[in-house]
């Protein structure tokens, strides 16, 4: 789709009515902005339902419609048909948000963490402040055009969505990177709506070391002022893409509950983004939970070896096992559009070598079952439903634990005392 004024049949979506908006649809295409074909947010490619009977279906949609329902981590932005224009895609700064795909989604509500990374407006390097200014400032414009999806700024806003019929979404950055030395603009984030950060993206910043770098010198002195600022604030520190070390001293640093936003256990997948048990029992004992990484070729096992979501709920009952269903969520990080050739993409962009697996893997154009925000979390509950969990438990890890942690990490640190 193209964002042109041509949507006006209504869709009716998990929370209420989505009439069809488009992102930027108050624009005129071609005019006022450059058009891209972009992909198609439903049925982009054959990716499989979980398979259900009827009564189990009957359950599934009772429990999706009760809620809540919230996804941890993801991007539910529309990339381009053609993944190789990615960067040209991204030069203009303007994400398509993708509306419709969200109104058959299931969700109540989204961590959105937005294009920061990705966001090469005016480097190529990625975690630029005026890149991400403009990429937050675009995305909230095109928000306050609409009224299906509501930004949610605070805790008791996320019933007051899903009671006025709409999709609650959480804007996110993965990583600190863009406030460089500069800790106002903590403040600065949190004034346009930002409530959760990352720790770091992988690679070091004046935070702490991230999760790829060789060695781990923890966290620096900055960063724990930066931790200190955040729990003042009542920001969610997020150590998702942190080295071990620099995870561990952030949550013994931090006032307020610490997520691990998306990823999985290193016990099941010995690779450097998966968490080992120390790590995750740290995030538990914090408060935390850990959400369950669905993005391409992540979330494996030695039995698992193709991508699916029987290799992704592995790692969830692993972790479920390790600290309990009280602290593991979701957090798929999705988006509509091909995952794995924006993963090539911008490893040839940045100049990365991609890192070969610990074990021999089959490789997937797409993951099945878990291939767009769309379709994530009914096919979780269908797995759930279909391996024996209660509602109630299944209520909790797909959103109840979310909701627990957010009452006390977005609470300013004056009101934890």
């Amino acid at each position: 789709m193209t964002g042109a004024k041509d949507e006006s049949s209504a869709h009716l979506g998990k929370a209420g009515a989505y009439r069809g908006y488009r992102s930027y649809q108050y624009l005129d295409a071609g005019r006022d902005y450059r058009v891209f074909e972009l992909a198609a947010e439903l049925d982009r490619v054959r990716s499989r339902a979980v398979a259900t009977s009827a009564e189990e279906e009957a359950r599934v949609q009772r429990i999706l419609a009760e809620g809540p329902v919230i996804s941890l981590h993801d991007h539910p932005s529309v990339m381009p048909a053609d993944i190789d224009r990615l960067l040209e895609y991204r030069r203009h700064g303007r994400d398509f948000t993708g509306y419709l795909g969200l109104s058959r989604s299931g969700l109540d509500a989204i961590f959105d963490n937005l294009a920061d990374g990705e966001g090469l407006i005016t480097s190529l390097s990625g975690w630029k402040w005026d890149d991400t200014i403009v990429d937050l400032g675009m995305r909230l414009c095109d928000l306050a055009h609409q009224d299906y999806v509501r930004v949610i700024y605070r805790w008791e806003e996320f019933e007051q969505a899903r009671r006025a019929g709409q999709l609650g979404l959480v804007l996110a950055i993965e990583s600190a990177a863009p406030i460089e030395n500069e800790l106002d603009r903590l403040d600065i984030l949190y004034g346009f709506g930002i409530r959760s950060v990352g720790v770091t993206y992988s690679e070091a910043n004046q935070l702490g070391s991230g999760l790829s770098e060789t060695s781990d010198a923890g966290l620096t002195a900055f960063g724990r002022r930066a931790v200190r600022r955040m729990n003042q604030l009542g920001i969610l520190i997020d150590c998702s893409h942190a080295g071990d070390r620099t995870t561990l001293e952030t949550i013994e640093a931090s006032t307020a509950p610490v997520s691990i936003s998306h990823a999985g256990a290193r016990a099941l997948w010995p690779t450097s983004r998966m968490k080992p048990d120390e790590v995750i029992r740290a995030c538990a004992e914090s408060g935390g939970v850990i959400g369950i990484e669905a993005a391409p070729h992540t979330t494996l096992t030695p039995e698992h070896r193709r991508h699916s979501v029987d290799s992704y709920m592995a790692h969830f009952e692993y972790c479920a096992e390790l600290v309990g269903l009280e602290h593991v969520a979701f957090g798929p990080d999705t988006l509509f559009g091909d995952h794995v050739g924006l993963h090539r993409v911008m490893a040839e962009a940045l100049g990365q070598e991609p890192s070969a697996p610990p074990l021999p893997i089959e490789r997937v154009e797409w993951v099945d079952g878990l291939e767009s925000p769309a379709e994530t979390f009914p096919n979780i509950v269908r797995w759930l439903v279909r391996h024996g969990y209660r509602d109630d438990q299944i209520q909790q890890v797909v959103g109840g634990n979310i909701l627990r942690m957010l009452e006390r990490a977005w609470s300013p640190e004056v009101d934890r005392r």
